[in-house]
């Protein structure tokens, strides 16, 4: 008898493993609520976890964020063929125009959050002249106080300069590097398998101390985030793709939507959603030397849902800090989220560790941005899932728009 204690443990914890990391974190939302309204004592007593979870993603974003841009450029193989260019630009015209419709909204429907600021501090730029300023100095700064500094700025453009740098190099260098980059990722991915804990402490702690007008504001961010990808969706992807084949484009969209965009949302991983999108781009009799390229190439670029995460986030920081955002430094914003968003791709969370990035033009300190970050974790059951879908469904709409283009 005594035996079948740790048999049973066993089959408890194989059971929990085998639900999926959305489903353990509805079940730590659930029973964080649950122990914040009965014991509110308790429940405030677990904020440990939330501060623990919040420090790892600190220390760790910093290195990711230099690692992966330089590891990324490095590896780029230059692919030469002109009918994979009109597909790119698609790409990164589909993400500047998210992260716009991201920065309409957030000043539409203003997010304000609730953030500890006790001992943190923000110091918001006097206008775009300031901004671009404060961009030059930080982006001089050496890498290692960079690091230690979380000057993301400075690590985004010494990774700029290291890969391009690595390009020519020989390939063992970059399979170092890119090992390097798995590394560093595999030990995100460690950390966010922690994230029903550390929600668990972050939920339970926060509706213990502010009741529930805190899930109040989390509504109204999921509903900014995806009112921005429902548009990009339904409006601005089928207006491009009509500018560019002169036929309704909603017969096209819809099928992405739907063949695509389900199971990606359900996936949440545009690279493992590559297969589904090359069975779709063969179905709608595209170029197979085409779509082959364009496809896996979109996963890793095409990041509009992405640039939305970020730049509504971002934005919802500077709006519960009081900082006002003038035109010229939101359009700064969204160029920095689209280029963030093109590097997010294949790590967990990827999006949301990117946040620090951007909050960074208006001087947010980061300890604040994490929080934030981890309120984008708290959603992510939402949000991810609807990020990923958007990505991986616009992959096939503008590879087979700019297909349509090349055959007329």
């Amino acid at each position: 008898m005594k035996a079948s204690a740790p048999t049973l443990n066993n089959s408890f914890l194989s059971k929990v493993k085998s639900l999926g990391l959305v489903s353990q974190i509805i079940i730590a939302i659930i029973l964080a609520t649950l122990l914040a309204v009965i014991s509110p004592d308790i429940a405030k007593s677990f904020s440990m976890l939330g501060s623990l979870f919040v420090s790892a993603l600190k220390s760790v974003a910093p290195v990711l964020v230099l690692v992966l841009v330089a590891s990324s450029i490095a590896n780029q193989k230059v692919n030469s063929d002109a009918e994979l260019k009109p597909i790119v630009i698609l790409y990164l015209i589909g993400t500047l125009s998210a992260a716009f419709v991201a920065v309409a909204l957030s000043f539409l429907f203003p997010t304000s959050l609730t953030l500890d600021i006790v001992g943190a501090s923000a110091n918001p730029p006097q206008g775009l002249g300031e901004v671009l300023s404060t961009l030059a100095f930080k982006v001089v700064e050496n890498p290692i106080s960079a690091i230690a500094n979380a000057n993301f700025i400075a690590l985004l453009a010494w990774g700029l300069g290291l890969g391009f740098s690595l390009k020519h190099a020989n390939s063992h260098t970059k399979s170092t590097l890119h090992d390097f980059s798995e590394a560093i990722s595999s030990i995100v991915r460690i950390i966010i398998r922690f994230a029903p804990l550390g929600i668990f402490g972050l939920v339970a702690n926060t509706i213990a101390t502010t009741g529930f007008t805190t899930l109040t504001e989390y509504s109204h961010l999921v509903f900014v985030l995806l009112t921005a990808m429902l548009t990009i969706a339904l409006v601005v992807n089928p207006l491009i793709v009509f500018l560019i084949t002169k036929k309704n484009p909603y017969p096209l969209v819809f099928t992405c939507l739907k063949e695509s965009g389900i199971t990606a949302f359900f996936t949440r991983s545009s690279a493992a959603n590559i297969p589904v999108n090359m069975a779709l781009c063969k179905k709608l009799d595209l170029h197979e030397d085409t779509y082959s390229v364009s496809i896996p190439l979109g996963a890793a670029i095409n990041m509009a849902g992405a640039a939305i995460t970020i730049t509504v986030l971002t934005l919802a920081a500077a709006h519960s800090l009081h900082i006002d955002v003038d035109f010229g430094t939101a359009i700064l914003l969204s160029i920095f989220a689209s280029i963030s968003a093109c590097g997010a791709s294949g790590v967990a969370g990827g999006s949301l560790l990117l946040i620090p990035l951007a909050c960074s033009l208006f001087g947010i300190n980061n300890d604040i941005a994490m929080q934030v970050v981890a309120i984008g974790f708290i959603i992510g059951v939402i949000q991810d899932s609807a990020e990923t879908a958007l990505n991986s469904s616009t992959d096939v709409v503008f590879s087979a728009a700019a297909s349509h283009h090349l055959t007329k």
